[in-house]
Parts: C-alpha cells; sequence; structure tokens
C-alpha cells in the first residue's frame, strides 16, 4: 500500500476563526477527514458546547476514534445525509457547519484507492468503500455519450470524446481495471496539454467527481445546512474546484437576496420577504505561505454566510 505523509489542513485558522465560535455552542463539521478542523474547534469549545463530525470514508471514521471527547460525536455518512447524520447525532440546532469539500491528501496519497495516476492500482475512486460502483465498473458498463459528458463536464477536458472513444474500444479488448490502464487511454487521445499538467489529471478528477456524486452531494447538502443552523448561526465552506464554488456562491448569493415582488402589491415592509443569509466578508483564499508550505492548498476558495 501506497501512503502519504500527514494530512496538512487548509485554512485551518481561518475557518474555524469564521465560525465565531461560542463557549457553549453547537457546531457540525461536514467533512471530518483527518480532523484537524474538529480538533481546532474542540480546543474553543467549553465543557458544555459540542461537536458532530460526518464523514462517508472508512478510514476517517477509524481515525476519529482516536478523539476521546465526550463532546464529539463522528458518524458515518455523506454530508449529503447532513439532516439525517444530524438526527443520528442528537442535534436540532446548530451555531456552525463547515464543509471542507473535495479529495483529502489521505486518499489520493494512499495509492490503493485509485484516486491517482501516480500509482498502478486498481481503478476504486470511491470515497465510502463500503457502498456503491467503483470507477471501473461504471466504465464497463457507461455508454459513450455519458462518458463524453461526463469527461467534458466534470473535468472540464477539451479531449472528452476522443478519450471516450479510446475507452470503449480498449474494453471491448480488455477490461479496464486499473488506474494505469485508464491513465494510459487518456494519455493516448489527449493530444497537447498544459506544461507541468499530467494528460490524465482532468479526466481522473471528472471521473472521481462522478463516482461520488460530489456536486449533487453538495448541492443537497447546502440547504440542509442552512435549516440546522439557528439565527445568528455561521455557514463556512472551503471548496477545491471552480464547479464546487460557482454551486457555494450562487447558493450564497440567493439565499442573502430578497425576492422581488411584483410592484403595487398591497404589502408592508415588514410583510415582505427577507433573506435567510447575509454573506459575511468576501471570498478568501490561502496565503501565498501556506500555498508555499501545503502546495495542494493553492486552489482553495472560502466563503462564509450567517443566519438570519
Amino acid at each position: 500500500m501506497t501512503t502519504g505523509g500527514a494530512h496538512v489542513t487548509v485554512l485551518l485558522e481561518e475557518a474555524v476563526e469564521s465560525l465565531a465560535i461560542k463557549h457553549d455552542g453547537v457546531y457540525v463539521d461536514a467533512t471530518f477527514g483527518r480532523g484537524g478542523h474538529s480538533r481546532c474547534i474542540l480546543s474553543r469549545l467549553g465543557e458544555k458546547g459540542r461537536l458532530l463530525a460526518v464523514d462517508r470514508d472508512p478510514q476517517a471514521i477509524l481515525a476519529g476514534a482516536a478523539i476521546n471527547d465526550p463532546r464529539f460525536r463522528l458518524v458515518h455518512r455523506a454530508f449529503g445525509e447532513l439532516a439525517v447524520a444530524a438526527d443520528e447525532g442528537g442535534v436540532a440546532q446548530v451555531d456552525g457547519v463547515l464543509f471542507d469539500i473535495g479529495v483529502s491528501s489521505p486518499q489520493i496519497d494512499d495509492g490503493e484507492r485509485g484516486f491517482s495516476f501516480r500509482y498502478d492500482a486498481p481503478l476504486d475512486m470511491r470515497m465510502d468503500t463500503t457502498q456503491g460502483e467503483t470507477a471501473a465498473e461504471w466504465l464497463a458498463r457507461a455508454e459513450l455519450r455519458e462518458i463524453t459528458e461526463v469527461i467534458r463536464n466534470y473535468g472540464e477536458e477539451r479531449f472528452a470524446f476522443q478519450i471516450a472513444k479510446k475507452v470503449v474500444a480498449a474494453r471491448g479488448e480488455q477490461p479496464i481495471v486499473t488506474t494505469a490502464q485508464f491513465a494510459a487511454l487518456v494519455r493516448e487521445a489527449v493530444r497537447t496539454r498544459e506544461p507541468g499538467q499530467d494528460p490524465a489529471t482532468r479526466s481522473f478528477q471528472a471521473l472521481r467527481i462522478h463516482i461520488n456524486q460530489e456536486l449533487r452531494q453538495l448541492e443537497v447538502a447546502l440547504p440542509q445546512a442552512v435549516e440546522l443552523l439557528a439565527p445568528g448561526g455561521r455557514l463556512v465552506v472551503i471548496s477545491f474546484h471552480s464547479l464546487e464554488d460557482r454551486i457555494v456562491k450562487n447558493f450564497m448569493r440567493t439565499r442573502s437576496t430578497a425576492d422581488v415582488m411584483p410592484k403595487g402589491l398591497p404589502l408592508r415592509a415588514d410583510q415582505l420577504p427577507r433573506p435567510q443569509l447575509r454573506l459575511v466578508g468576501k471570498a478568501l483564499r490561502p496565503s501565498a505561505a501556506e500555498v508555499a508550505a501545503n502546495p495542494r492548498a493553492r486552489s482553495a476558495v472560502m466563503r462564509v454566510a450567517e443566519k438570519l
């Protein structure tokens, strides 16, 4: 098994600071990972404070067992099931919800998980290895059109059709079951690529996003988070991909803007619909020093909103 170094939590202090931790507050870390944000939140909570953490990765759940704290509860679920996880954790209303979206360093650096083309391993890519279809299984059955759309839409890959044709032709001769097989097919189909970027990068990203339904998970999780928040509670979201950030930005913008009513309606000012959220500050990116220390932080964007 290939394993990498310890996971480095991105925007750690900034994210926890943005939650505006109350001494006796209740918080949700919707993407536990290896617990960087959770540990920082716990360090700022008093004895009566509570933290519910959520993660879909069994290895993250195992890592969470190291936190022996009566204020802490970890639930094995995807963050798209946030409302169910909160119910299982005995939480009805919270003072803050934190999302750190995307794949974690341990998932990438463990070659056996199949997330990276740097290792020759089974083409799995599931964040929750206890359920669902692997990337290899999906590639074995998906139609040409579907493969093209996934690679184009989630990888923003202009050679998506050529890659899909290669995959369909190759699987007719032998199953595509390893990361090396898939990466080689992509490299054959991609004619040009940005300097310093492996031709397989975009396609691996696209396949991972599709297999784990990452964008859909985010779309359904954000409204659940707002429902859980008490008035004055904070929603903090860190994303690493433009598609994710677009979903977060549009959601927060929509929920922080009052509905426009037709002119002439006989309504008083206090009867007009009010926005659910207010934006807190501007989008924040890691400092140059953080990116230098942890290059994987370079694409991170953090957005914060408060429930009205």
